[in-house]
């Protein structure tokens, strides 16, 4: 077996219909995969971005990411504890920090990040970066929309995304309403 660098975890979370790959390294979760996707895609990710790297089944290693998966499908979470070890481009970096503080529940435009991150014309760079993404909903680029207000793409489906902006649509109006009440 190789030494713990080398190495990287995953398991298969399943949750309603989907089935998604999750992957980390010992500095935390490096990739959320799209539903329904064969382990194919997180091998060829892997192989891109951690190349020498050997992938090992950890089921219980895993499982504080997948508990903390499965409390935000069940709506029971808004944000994430644990640690998440992505790396990009400075310009991507950027993106994904700018993803992060989207408040749950909302939604920004393309726009709107290439303002917050200082580069106000770059959006189809801010696109490209959105869409490199390696971990969806924890980085929550589910969160983004055209500007017309149309939802775009989206790695892990329109499906997706539109099930993802329900989920958190509905509970903070559940939220609201127990505040109001």
């Amino acid at each position: 077996m190789k030494s713990n660098h080398s190495i990287i975890s995953w398991t298969r979370l399943r949750h309603d219909d989907w089935n998604i790959y999750i992957a980390a390294t010992p500095q935390g979760l490096c990739y959320i995969g799209s539903p329904d996707k064969p382990f194919k895609e997180l091998e060829e990710w892997v192989n891109a971005k951690f190349p020498g790297c050997e992938l090992f089944q950890n089921d219980e290693g895993m499982q504080p990411y997948a508990a903390e998966l499965a409390d935000y499908f069940q709506g029971k979470r808004e944000r994430f504890e644990f640690a998440m070890d992505y790396k990009g481009t400075d310009f991507q970096m950027a993106v994904w920090n700018a993803l992060c503080q989207i408040p749950y529940g909302q939604t920004f435009t393309y726009s709107d990040i290439a303002h917050q991150i200082g580069k106000p014309a770059a959006v189809r760079a801010v696109g490209a970066a959105i869409g490199a993404n390696p971990l969806l909903i924890t980085v929550p680029c589910h969160r983004v929309i055209g500007k017309s207000g149309a939802l775009t793409g989206y790695r892990g489906g329109l499906e997706m995304k539109t099930r993802l902006l329900q989920l958190e649509r509905m509970n903070v109006s559940v939220r609201e309403m127990k505040e109001y009440a």
